[in-house]
């Protein structure tokens, strides 16, 4: 086995943050989304804490849809903040979610039909009558803004097309299902929040040999036989190492932070600050590489300091003492 690299450091997808690893959360997401195309669903809603990785999934769903079912065109819609909800300025942000050139031009009425004409372009483009719409921050949208887009999955459904939608976002989105059911808005309900999923961090010594496996699975370049972790180590990588050895070490590095720093509820580690840890750790020791060599407790703990998670969980924490 060569231990000599297919290419720079420099540009291998850890170094340049361009890669996606699984999380157990992802896989329930990526379940959650084969069941409503298999039955038909029209919408589910996913929710859970701020920061926790859910438009990281939301690509990553993406990337799995492409995969799988490559005739089925999806969109990442970023929800907006905004303090009025116009129908024409909902349409254009859609329109531009969707790649129209001219998103701003016409009238309500004129951009409604534009962004009806886009996804069904989008459909028979992929020559399917399934496309899937993934909209991050969801719980951003009016009551209106549901009703907008009712319409559009109805002007789609007598064109032949079913639209799925995912409505990404925070806790609020349960708590306005809930507001939706009380006032017997069914009709929305029943499009969009048929089906929940609560949306997790890492939880576990084992869910992070889960992710830890993406890193000793994952190829660049694809199908070279040069797994990230091997990229990094081949010495050691030829020798037997693998990163899903330290899943407890890595645990345990995190575990230590949390209780140190008395943050409070259990530990539930984001993505985005496991991935950097995990980068950091690989960037920081790969000159290191050896037949022997093993990471250590300290380079773990060395690496999960420097990842960001105690200064947003005090942020975090800091926030909600404030509001």
């Amino acid at each position: 086995m060569s231990s000599k690299r297919p290419c720079d450091l420099d540009i291998h997808p850890i170094s340049q943050q361009t890669y996606r690893i699984a999380t157990p959360a992802i896989v329930g997401c990526y379940a959650l989304l084969q069941e409503c195309l298999r039955y038909r669903i029209p919408g589910a809603l996913i929710y859970g804490r701020p920061r926790l990785g859910k438009t990281y999934a939301i690509d990553y769903l993406r990337l799995l849809l492409k995969r799988d079912a490559p005739e089925i065109a999806s969109f990442h819609i970023q929800s907006q903040h905004k303090v009025g909800h116009s129908e024409g300025g909902f349409f254009a942000h859609m329109l531009r979610a969707t790649g129209y050139p001219e998103p701003d031009q016409g009238r309500n009425s004129v951009k409604r039909a534009r962004l009806t004409a886009r996804l069904r372009e989008a459909a028979l483009a992929h020559r399917s009558n399934r496309l899937v719409m993934l909209c991050d921050e969801a719980q951003r949208y009016s009551y209106n803004e549901y009703e907008w887009l009712r319409d559009i999955h109805d002007e789609l459904a007598l064109l032949g097309i079913r639209l799925h939608t995912l409505l990404v976002g925070q806790p609020q989105l349960l708590h306005q299902k809930n507001a939706f059911q009380l006032r017997g808005d069914e009709q929305i309900v029943a499009r969009f929040m048929i089906e929940e999923f609560k949306f997790y961090g890492i939880r576990s010594a084992e869910e992070t040999a889960t992710c830890l496996n993406g890193y000793d699975q994952t190829e660049y370049p694809e199908k070279s036989g040069w797994t990230f972790t091997r990229f990094f180590y081949p010495d050691a990588y030829e020798a037997g190492l693998r990163l899903t050895e330290s899943a407890h070490l890595v645990w345990n590095a995190f575990a230590e932070l949390h209780h140190q720093a008395a943050l409070p509820g259990p530990l539930e580690i984001p993505m985005e600050y496991f991935s950097r840890a995990v980068e950091s750790a690989l960037l920081e020791t790969a000159h290191l590489d050896a037949a022997d060599f093993k990471p250590n407790p300290d380079l773990w703990r060395f690496a999960v300091k420097r990842c960001g998670y105690l200064k947003a969980q005090r942020a975090a924490e800091n926030n909600v003492k404030g509001g």
